[in-house]
């Protein structure tokens, strides 16, 4: 066993278009996509906040009010807004429209905002003066009915605290583009179906010298098809823990710190991935070319319904069709993967390693039965 062992190692290592799909295709995607997201992606795992960009155009500060909301803003400047200086009104409107800022308040008595479009910064601006607003008349409603209880409004405003601080089951702040990276290295864990296509052609006689040669020999087949099993999750398990350091140490994005259940998932997702190769290698009787050209639909569709191409698909599937999220082996992957970066949740993570057992055996007597079966009435 040794000696097929060692010769199936040096005969896949040297398949080079073979290893670049399993090892080097996923690194590039790898790449592309941290180029993609730039600085969005935070090594612990959140994103920085970037203040709100604003210019403020100041038309009447006689009255109390524009005086208290003149203060109002310079508070806020550096900790929620990045107020930017202008001269006058059309310099401000100028710096609208060439997008440099995303409002202009306007300081009088009854303030107001100026914004260009809708989105996320232009609503906080907007709610930030809302609650100014509502502040303002609270407090003016108060002096006048109820003067005495001015003090005590004034303290509970100055006593503001942000009771709610939001942090996932693990304690770390979720990127969204994270969930690509998760997607990524699933998607790569089943590259390793082109690494079992490639040796189940060598098992069959009629495609291959090396098929024939091995149908005489005397081995048992369950014993071939386990020795190159082993073989292929060896070589593929080096190729995701070789992406697993690229991913952290040169991207820098962060995949949990528990590394021996992280190697379980890799240990995993290789012997998965290598099961599909083997068992669809050894059932379909295709040639070589049309094998890995379906090799490509058997790795990237599933790696789509995980989310590898469009990051919400796994959650529009759990909400409408969750038995798909179920038996996509990508996506119990990528969920393996939150489970330790983000949810340290052990019990869905034994699940999903659980699941992921339950299909590798299942793929793998599907690819011995479809050796077995093979007789030829001549080699």
């Amino acid at each position: 066993m040794l000696f097929l062992f060692k010769y199936r190692f040096l005969q896949t290592i040297r398949e080079i278009s073979i290893m670049f799909w399993a090892l080097a295709f996923p690194m590039i995607l790898g790449t592309l996509f941290y180029l993609s997201f730039g600085t969005r992606i935070n090594t612990a795992g959140g994103s920085e906040w970037e203040n709100i960009r604003v210019a403020v155009v100041t038309e009447d500060t006689s009255g109390e009010n524009a005086k208290a909301f003149e203060l109002f803003l310079e508070n806020l400047d550096g900790e929620l807004l990045d107020i930017v200086k202008t001269s006058s009104e059309d310099d401000a409107l100028k710096k609208l429209n060439e997008e440099k800022v995303d409002g202009i308040y306007y300081v009088k008595d009854t303030p107001s905002l100026t914004v260009g479009k809708n989105g996320l910064n232009e609503s906080i601006l907007t709610s930030a003066l809302d609650s100014y607003n509502q502040n303002s008349s609270m407090i003016g409603k108060i002096a006048a009915e109820h003067p005495e209880n001015l003090s005590l409004a004034l303290d509970a405003l100055n006593d503001y605290r942000q009771t709610v601080h939001e942090e996932t089951l693990g304690g770390k702040t979720l990127n969204p583009n994270v969930q690509y990276f998760f997607a990524l290295i699933a998607y790569a864990c089943l590259s390793g179906a082109f690494l079992g296509v490639r040796a189940s052609f060598d098992t069959q006689a009629n495609l291959t010298a090396l098929g024939a040669r091995r149908s005489i020999t005397p081995t048992h087949r369950l014993k071939l098809v386990i020795t190159d099993m082993l073989v292929l999750v060896t070589i593929h398990f080096i190729n995701i823990i070789i992406l697993n350091l690229y991913v952290t140490q040169i991207l820098g994005i962060s995949l949990g710190s528990d590394i021996p259940s992280l190697l379980l998932v890799d240990f995993m997702g290789s012997v998965i991935g290598v099961c599909m190769g083997l068992a669809f290698g050894c059932i379909s009787k295709m040639d070589l070319g049309m094998k890995m050209g379906f090799s490509v639909a058997l790795t990237l569709v599933p790696g789509f319904l995980s989310g590898l191409m469009f990051g919400d698909m796994k959650n529009i599937l759990e909400l409408h069709c969750p038995i798909v999220n179920r038996i996509n082996p990508a996506a119990v992957l990528s969920d393996a993967f939150y489970c330790l970066g983000i949810y340290n949740d052990m019990e869905r993570f034994s699940r999903c390693i659980m699941i992921l057992a339950a299909m590798s055996i299942l793929l793998l007597f599907m690819a011995f039965l479809g050796v077995r079966r093979e007789s030829y009435d001549s080699i």
